[in-house]
């Protein structure tokens, strides 16, 4: 007797610089899942477990004392091997698709871009950390930063990374779209400047084309 195995979840990340409209879409995202009744996990970076929700505390809330560059990409690993470890992957071993608030690409767009670390210290980190698992689905919310600022400004009171000064989101912004031409099959760039209609309906189009492959694998599985 052959028993079915449930299949493999799959893992959804959303990026971004400030003011981009990451919690509208992702609450789209949801959405539009589970209207394909799909299970999933909603979660967030850094954070998503108790103790990695702790080292986001640590990372956002301002501070008198400096905090050195390498010191905050260290704790961002951190967070993230736990929110792997504990919620990601069980997860995703269950069945159920994961819908992420930022993951490794921020690493790569932040503190190796926006605070010059590099990329080669990075990756090591990274494959050393994290072992090579990465999103199935990237969508990165592309918008110029003095509009995205603008919007973020209307919100509550900054966190230390809000705080800092333009030049430094544009070259986060910049780390992003070296990511997105690199591996353009993952990460899937969403012009950010219409209306959320307009934006909405490319966020569609990208996960029209990702289920359908979903769908053909199932298929595929179910012949064997």
């Amino acid at each position: 007797m052959t028993l079915f195995k449930s299949p493999q979840g799959k893992f959804i990340t959303i990026e971004g610089t400030e003011g981009v409209g990451k919690s509208t879409n992702i609450a789209f995202i949801k959405q539009w899942l589970a209207n394909k009744q799909i299970s999933i996990i909603e979660t967030r970076e850094p954070g998503g477990t108790p103790l990695a929700e702790q080292i986001r505390e640590l990372l956002l809330s301002k501070r008198e004392e400096d905090v050195d560059s390498k010191t905050e990409l260290l704790l961002m690993f951190a967070a993230r091997c736990q929110h792997v470890s504990q919620k990601i992957k069980p997860a995703l071993s269950a069945g159920q698709w994961v819908l992420s608030d930022r993951f490794t690409d921020a690493s790569y767009a932040y503190q190796g871009a926006g605070r010059a670390l590099g990329l080669d210290k990075l990756k090591q980190l990274d494959a050393w950390a994290l072992q090579g698992f990465k999103p199935d689905l990237t969508i990165m919310l592309d918008l110029p930063i003095d509009v995205g600022l603008a919007r973020a400004a209307e919100r509550s009171e900054k966190d230390r990374f809000e705080s800092e000064q333009i030049e430094f989101f544009e070259k986060v912004r910049a780390g992003y779209l070296q990511i997105a031409e690199q591996e353009p099959e993952r990460m899937k760039v969403i012009d950010a400047t219409g209306s959320i209609e307009q934006v909405q309906q490319q966020i569609a189009q990208v996960l029209e084309v990702f289920y359908a492959s979903y769908a053909k694998e199932l298929t595929q599985e179910a012949c064997w």
